[in-house]
């Protein structure tokens, strides 16, 4: 379904979507660090917040701009969160989408905006002026990939992706892009996620799509344990494939479903690998439980245990911190029930550690990407996380963070 050779074409795959990235000078690196994407036709937008109390003033924003149903664009910087900023924050955060609004000839509530960086700082706004009017400037259908750069922190990559499928005889594109690295544990992550598409669909039915389809991506990742201030995850869909209107209980919105489906789990799997200094890309798959519930539950205690992720970043085969996080997830079970999997390879069961090539075990650990299989053993629900391990790099970088 994915194409890494269009996939720089990220949120400027689908028709009419144009995009920029420029340098504003509010990252003190002088790398790019405000994005913009843009839709001359009208958009239908659905939008996925932070659950954190303490939300930042895009986001607050963001929200109140989401509730109007349509959108023309999306402006956003790196380096600055512009949270726990006060009134201050919110006038420039309203003050992003009215700056962006005159150079686009919009409303300034057609405009999402986004931070990502320090807390606690409020935005250099004469640095955000100038870089959102050399943005409007720029924006283009090359612009994915500047975009896509412009909004990372401390992730190793940007991350982005596009897809086509077939709706009613026409082709629809979709893309996207997206960064997270720390901070990172859902409800969603520090992440700021952006996805076009050329679709039509209204506001209200993409909006039920997307908040049911992060359950089950953005919702099911952890690097760190940490609930960012800022998360944000946004559809745009401006009609411009001139496929019928995608309607509820069609088989074209099952196919829609699904493909913004597969696109938010690539993502979220590609932000969960990317993690703050990660060595291993971690697939936790937990089975056998009464309720799906019951199996994120247990999945995310495993993921968000620092001595589980700390035994793999050593290669160190150590299932007792496994069934460890397994045991005070607050689930019920039955230890003898249960069974655990590193790799293909069986290292518990029947309640106690089982017996198992060393040599072959050993293989699996030095895998960047591992999968641990967990049976309980007491239902047919399932879930999958995504995760990381915990290296030295990642207490560097968060050591060093602020400064």
């Amino acid at each position: 379904m994915f194409s890494e050779e269009r996939a720089n074409a990220g949120v400027t795959f689908p028709k009419g979507f144009k995009a920029a990235g420029v340098k504003a000078g509010i990252k003190k690196s002088g790398n790019l660090d405000l994005a913009m994407i843009y839709t001359e036709k009208e958009a239908s937008i659905a939008g996925v917040f932070t659950q954190n109390a303490v939300a930042a003033a895009p986001v607050v924003v963001s929200r109140a701009h989401v509730a109007t149903g349509s959108a023309h664009a999306v402006v956003a910087n790196a380096g600055c969160a512009n949270a726990c900023t006060g009134e201050t924050g919110l006038a420039n955060a309203n003050k992003m989408a009215e700056l962006a609004a005159k150079e686009l000839g919009c409303d300034a509530s057609d405009v999402l905006v986004g931070s990502t960086g320090i807390i606690g700082v409020n935005l250099p706004m004469d640095k955000v002026e100038a870089g959102i009017k050399a943005a409007a400037a720029e924006l283009s259908d090359k612009g994915s990939q500047n975009a896509g750069n412009a909004i990372i922190t401390t992730d190793t990559y940007s991350k982005a992706c596009s897809c086509e499928v077939m709706l009613g005889g026409k082709a629809v594109r979709f893309g996207a892009i997206a960064k997270g690295s720390g901070m990172i544990q859902p409800n969603m992550a520090t992440m700021l996620c952006y996805i076009t598409t050329d679709a039509k669909i209204a506001s209200p039915l993409l909006q039920k799509a997307l908040s049911s389809i992060v359950e089950v991506s953005f919702n099911m990742i952890s690097v760190d344990g940490d609930m960012s201030t800022n998360d944000t995850v946004l559809v745009l869909a401006n009609g411009q494939s001139e496929a019928a209107e995608i309607l509820e209980d069609t088989k074209e919105y099952e196919i829609f479903y699904h493909t913004l489906e597969k696109i938010c789990q690539e993502l979220s799997k590609r932000i969960a690998a990317d993690g703050e200094g990660a060595t291993k890309f971690l697939t936790i798959n937990v089975t056998g439980t009464k309720s799906f519930a019951d199996a994120k539950t247990i999945a995310m205690s495993v993921a968000k245990s620092p001595l589980v992720k700390t035994a793999f970043f050593g290669q160190d085969p150590n299932w007792g911190r496994v069934i460890c996080a397994v045991g005070y997830a607050g689930v019920p079970m039955v230890p003898e029930k249960t069974v655990i999997k590193f790799g293909d390879v069986t290292v518990y069961a029947n309640g106690l550690g089982a017996e198992y090539d060393e040599e072959k075990l050993a293989k699996v650990m030095a895998e960047h990407d591992i999968v641990i299989n967990i049976d309980m053993g007491l239902g047919q629900e399932s879930a999958t996380v995504w995760s990381c391990d915990f290296s030295y790099e990642y207490v560097k970088i968060n050591g060093e963070y602020h400064t």
